[in-house]
């Protein structure tokens, strides 16, 4: 059922407005915009797929600066982003203040979709435009999880933002001892 009401939608946005040239105004790019990025956000694989055969442009950003695999990332919609990536979006893009999804992801606390965006190309230690890193966000939320799989992949406990800030000392101005003993240990272990 949702594959055929995907086919309907790909049929509206494109061949009805063709077929009834002189009764139908085609859809606006905007509208077309909007139904894609709700269905990021809503991880509705069937709707995303049918958009994107049609040309969807997968790397764009919203009025607000999120790509579609942002948007699926920082709502939890594994599906969602696998698909995007296999259609060739970029999982390592950021927003319009470098955010990637792995950052968003560090700030809503999804740790298996942290897991899942680190298995992409993506340099673990890739800064936003203040200089922070996914690993300083988890560690701001003390995010245990995504720290021990950041850490893992390579990421650095010590790198500095634009403040002098590293992820170790975003821990201590939480008070978030546990969090600095695991930062401390890996980068002892490596």
């Amino acid at each position: 059922m949702r594959h055929f009401l995907a086919l309907l939608l790909l049929f509206l946005l494109t061949a009805a407005p063709v077929m009834a040239q002189e009764t139908a105004q085609p859809y606006p790019p905007e509208q077309i915009a909007k139904i894609f990025y709700d269905a990021a956000r809503k991880g509705d694989t069937d709707i995303l797929s049918a958009l994107i055969d049609a040309n969807a442009p997968l790397n764009a950003p919203n009025k607000r600066g999120f790509t579609a695999l942002i948007l699926a990332a920082y709502n939890n919609q594994s599906d969602a982003v696998n698909l995007l990536v296999e259609k060739g979006a970029n999982p390592c893009a950021g927003d319009k203040r470098g955010n990637t999804a792995l950052m968003g992801v560090a700030f809503q606390g999804h740790d298996a979709m942290a897991r899942q965006l680190l298995t992409y190309d993506c340099f673990v230690d890739q800064t936003n435009t203040t200089g922070q890193t996914a690993l300083m966000l988890a560690a701001i939320f003390a995010r245990e999880d995504q720290i021990i799989a950041l850490l893992e992949a390579g990421a650095d406990p010590y790198l500095a933002d634009m403040n002098g800030n590293t992820a170790i000392s975003v821990a201590k101005i939480q008070g978030s001892t546990h969090i600095i003993d695991i930062m401390e240990k890996a980068k002892k272990d490596s």
